[in-house]
């Protein structure tokens, strides 16, 4: 056996080539080490079964016709190790037919001699990326299966988000009110209830009310409460999510939609700790933690006159803000396989495996829906309504792309982004992209990006 000299790192495939022709296998050891990946070499493949082991990062090329154990069997032990273990067969002409059968009961590809050099080491390439991607998906789905605590509840390994789970920890076992900020679909329920499950108050109620989803004139009994007779159809009496949150928690979703009126009487409840119901003069105490939500500016719209200043200092004793998807790219992945995981255990599917081309897709979508976009995505995915994109666009690259549209495509989506948080500052995005201005400039130029129309797109928003 014979190793090349490449540096291997934990994230590396090995490439085991089996072939008993001594200038055969040093021609492939040579292509392969040449591409760059780590080489292992054997002249016989009863030598190289040691290195198939369940969910090893190991991609085997192996010759069809050898003395001894063949290149069939050794594809039929591999299987029986690790199935999911790509095997590539190289068979001279005569043995296209038997290397067309080795297909069909499982090698992942087969190499007709004679080859060059850059046509081996393409179809390596493409064998050791399904097992990158396939080891990737087994440890997100271990991770994800294995969880315990915060992290397999609030998903993640951005920065962000990590702080995010600190501040969910520290906070949960207070009283203090909690003000959650974020986009659409960025999870701010999910974090609210997590304050409450890690907190001391996880064995009262988690009272959840959408101040946007019910009418003016509902709100306040939803909220309060009513005695019978308070009103035309109140023929009983009702507890509000108030008091049906005491020792527990009240979450208040797109608290930025409330009348005006009903945060006057909301502050009261805050600062007395005292509820009445509609149709009584009766106050009852209540003790319940609030954790409000809102996707807009309070704080601008308290200077607008639009939400009490006086509440929002209440509600925002402390603040979590949830990043949008964007801005944690890094996420995209091992949130796409959370979801596809829980879409085929309720569709009772099997869960698809996610191609690199698709991994790139996924990542270099905007995410305007956030998390809630991305779980849809997920769930046609699983029950295959996605085609061959999983998020068809006109300006996206189709399906088999050239490799340099492919990366255009990224990098346009990444300068716009950062160019869209720096507000169209040209030089604050040439600093954090690490990019030379003029080269920025070129850029925007090729891509038909405007800082001036992202800057007035922002105005427009705001």
């Amino acid at each position: 056996m014979t190793k090349s000299p490449i540096r291997q790192t934990g994230d590396d495939i090995r490439v085991v080539i089996v072939e008993d022709d001594e200038n055969v296998r040093l021609g492939v050891e040579q292509a392969v080490a040449l591409a760059g990946f780590p080489v292992e070499s054997h002249a016989s493949a009863a030598s190289a079964l040691a290195a198939a082991v369940p969910g090893a990062p190991v991609v085997f090329v192996s010759d069809l016709r050898m003395p001894g154990m063949d290149g069939m069997q050794l594809l039929q032990h591999v299987r029986a190790i690790d199935a999911q273990i790509p095997v590539v067969l190289i068979s001279g002409h005569a043995d296209i037919s038997t290397a067309v059968g080795a297909m069909r009961v499982g090698a992942y590809d087969f190499i007709e001699k004679p080859f060059s050099s850059e046509h081996i080491a393409g179809r390596v390439a493409r064998a050791v990326e399904k097992r990158r991607l396939t080891l990737e998906v087994e440890g997100l789905r271990a991770a994800l299966q294995n969880g315990r605590g915060i992290e397999a509840l609030v998903l993640g390994k951005s920065p962000a988000i990590a702080d995010v789970r600190k501040k969910i920890l520290r906070l949960a076992d207070t009283s203090v009110s909690v003000l959650i900020t974020g986009e659409t679909g960025t999870g701010k329920e999910l974090i609210a209830r997590a304050l409450h499950d890690y907190g001391r108050r996880r064995e009262h109620h988690f009272v959840a009310l959408n101040c946007g989803g019910l009418p003016e004139q509902l709100f306040e009994s939803e909220l309060f409460g009513h005695e019978a007779g308070a009103f035309t159809g109140a023929t009983k009496n009702r507890i509000g999510k108030i008091e049906w949150s005491d020792g527990g928690t009240l979450f208040l979703d797109e608290i930025e939609t409330m009348p005006v009126a009903l945060q006057i009487k909301l502050l009261r409840v805050l600062q007395e700790r005292r509820v009445e119901r509609l149709g009584t003069n009766e106050s009852i105490a209540v003790d319940c933690r609030v954790v409000a939500a809102s996707k807009a500016d309070l704080a601008l719209l308290s200077s607008e006159g639009r939400f009490r200043a006086d509440l929002l200092y209440r509600l925002n004793v402390a603040l979590i803000d949830l990043p949008p998807l964007r801005e944690r790219r890094e996420d995209v992945p091992l949130l796409f396989e959370h979801f596809v995981l829980a879409a085929a255990q309720r569709f009772g599917q099997d869960a698809p495996t996610v191609t690199a081309a698709q991994v790139s897709e996924l990542t270099a979508h905007r995410w305007p829906g956030n998390v809630r976009e991305l779980q849809n995505v997920a769930d046609r995915f699983v029950l295959g309504l996605s085609g061959d994109q999983l998020i068809p666009s006109e300006d996206r690259p189709r399906g088999g792309a050239p490799l340099n549209e492919q990366l255009a495509y990224i990098e346009r989506v990444l300068i716009d982004d950062m160019l869209r948080r720096h507000n169209g500052n040209v030089g604050a995005t040439s600093e954090a992209l690490g990019m030379p201005r003029k080269t920025l400039y070129h850029k925007l130029r090729q891509f038909n990006i405007s800082a001036r129309d992202v800057q007035a797109e922002r105005d427009d928003d705001c």
